[in-house]
C-alpha cells in the first residue's frame, strides 16, 4: 500500500515553501559564502545528491567513532583509543555536510528543480542527523563522572536536540512557516571547531575543571547544547501565538494543533519508563544502541509530521513503532535475560522499517512529480 494518499499528494501539489532565517551568522557569513560556492557546481549535479552526500559524511563520522569508541570509554583512558586522524576527518566531514546542506536548495533553484521532493528529502535526512551529531560529540569527552556526563544525562541532551527539530516542524505545521533556529548554525560551527581542537591539541585539552571540583568541559558542552535547544522554545510559542492572533497560519483547532506532540509524548513516556526500570541497566550497558534506537524512532515520527505539514493534512496520533517498543519493555520486565536481545531487535526492526518508509515516500513523490531523485531530468525524458 502507498504511504501517500491522494489527499496527501494533492496537498503536495499545492505546497509552497516558506521559511525565515534570522541568524546573523547565516545571513551575513554563510549565505554569501554558499551563494559564491554554488556557482562552481556543474548544473548536472542533482541537489538531492548533494543532500545525500552530506548525510553520508555525517553517517561516516558516526560509523568510524562507533568502531573506535562503541561504549564511549575511549577518551576516559590515559591513552585514548581513538586515532588523531579521526578528529580531523570528523571536522572536515561535518563542515562539508553543513556546506552541502546549505547549498543544495540554492543548486535546486539555480537549475529550476526546487520543489516538495527536495524539501522532504532534505528535512527527512536532517531528522536523522539531529541525533547522530550529538552522539558523535559525546566521544570527544567520553563518558564518566570526572570530566563528562553519564550516559543517562547525555541521553537528555540527545532528546533535547531531536525534540527541538520536531518542535520546529510542529511550528510550521501550524504557522505554515519554517523558522530556522539560530542554534543549528552555531552547533555546526561549534562541532567543527571542537573536532579541530581535539585533532590539533589532543583530547586531553578537555580534561580539566573550570573551577576546583566544579564545572568541566563535558558539563559545559552539556549545558551549551541544552541552552541552544531550549532557547528556541519561547520563539516557537510566540510565533504560534502571532499566527493565531493575526490569522496567518492554518488556524487549526486545539486538538489538531497539538496532535503532532502526541506520538512524540507517547514515545518519550515508553522509552523513559524502559530506561528507568530496565532490569539490566541498558542505558549504561548498551548506550550507543539506546541512542541510535531513540534517534531512529524520533526521525520516523518527525518524517511523518513533515509529510503532514507539507501536504497540510492531519498528523497521525500514534506512531506504529511505539506499540512494539511498549511490548518489548513489558517483556523485558518479565524476562530480564531477553532485554538486550529485545533492544537490538527493536533497533534493527525500527531502522529497516524507517529506511523502507523513507525510500517509499521518496519513490512515490518521484513518480507523482515525474522526477528522478538523484537526477536533473524528468522520468519521461529518461525513458
Amino acid at each position: 500500500m502507498p504511504y501517500l494518499t491522494d489527499e496527501i499528494l494533492k496537498g503536495f501539489d499545492n505546497y509552497k515553501y516558506s521559511a525565515r532565517d534570522t541568524s546573523p551568522l547565516s545571513i551575513y557569513i554563510m549565505h554569501p559564502f554558499w551563494n559564491f560556492l554554488v556557482e562552481y557546481f556543474p548544473r548536472w549535479v542533482a541537489p538531492n545528491l548533494m543532500t545525500f552526500v552530506g548525510f553520508l559524511l555525517t553517517t561516516l563520522n558516526f560509523v568510524v567513532l562507533s568502531y573506535y569508541d562503541w561504549d564511549f570509554f575511549a577518551q576516559t583512558h590515559d591513552e585514548p583509543r581513538i586515532p588523531q586522524w579521526v578528529w580531523l576527518m570528523a571536522a572536515i566531514n561535518i563542515f562539508l555536510a553543513y556546506t552541502l546542506d546549505g547549498i543544495d536548495g540554492k543548486q535546486a533553484r539555480r537549475i529550476n528543480l526546487s520543489g516538495p521532493l527536495g524539501e522532504f528529502f532534505d528535512h527527512a535526512l536532517d531528522s536523522y542527523t539531529a541525533s547522530l551529531i550529538p552522539v558523535c560529540l559525546y566521544s570527544v569527552f567520553g563518558r564518566g563522572a570526572n570530566f563528562s556526563a553519564e550516559p543517562m544525562r547525555f541521553y537528555f541532551v540527545i532528546l533535547n536536540v531531536t525534540i527541538n527539530f520536531h518542535i520546529s516542524h510542529w511550528e510550521k505545521y501550524n504557522t505554515g512557516v519554517l523558522y530556522l533556529p539560530w542554534g543549528y548554525d552555531l552547533g555546526m560551527w561549534g562541532s567543527t571547531l571542537m573536532y579541530l581542537a581535539t585533532y590539533i591539541l589532543g583530547p586531553n585539552i578537555w580534561k580539566y575543571h573550570f573551577t576546583s571540583g566544579g564545572l568541566t568541559c563535558g558539563h559545559f558542552l552539556e549545558l551549551v547544547l541544552h541552552i541552544s535547544a531550549l532557547s528556541n522554545i519561547p520563539m516557537v510559542f510566540y510565533n504560534l501565538y502571532r499566527s493565531y492572533a493575526d490569522k496567518t497560519g492554518h488556524m487549526r483547532n486545539f486538538y489538531e494543533c497539538v496532535k503532532p506532540l502526541i506520538p512524540l509524548s507517547i514515545f518519550l513516556f515508553i522509552t523513559l519508563m524502559w530506561l528507568n526500570f530496565s532490569p539490566t541497566d541498558i542505558i549504561n550497558n548498551d548506550t550507543r544502541a539506546v541512542y541510535l534506537l531513540t534517534g531512529t524512532v524520533l526521525s520516523n515520527i518527525s518524517c511523518r509530521l513533515i509529510v503532514a505539514q507539507m501536504s497540510n493534512t492531519s498528523c497521525e496520533t500514534i506512531n506504529w513503532i511505539t506499540p512494539y517498543l511498549a511490548a518489548s519493555f513489558c517483556l523485558s520486565l518479565v524476562i530480564p535475560r531477553l532485554e538486550r536481545l529485545l533492544l537490538y531487535s527493536m533497533l534493527i526492526f525500527s531502522t529497516l522499517t524507517h529506511w523502507q518508509y523513507g525510500k517509499n515516500v521518496v519513490h512515490e513523490l518521484c513518480e507523482h512529480f515525474n522526477r528522478i531523485c538523484f537526477g536533473v531530468t524528468k522520468r519521461t525524458e529518461k525513458e
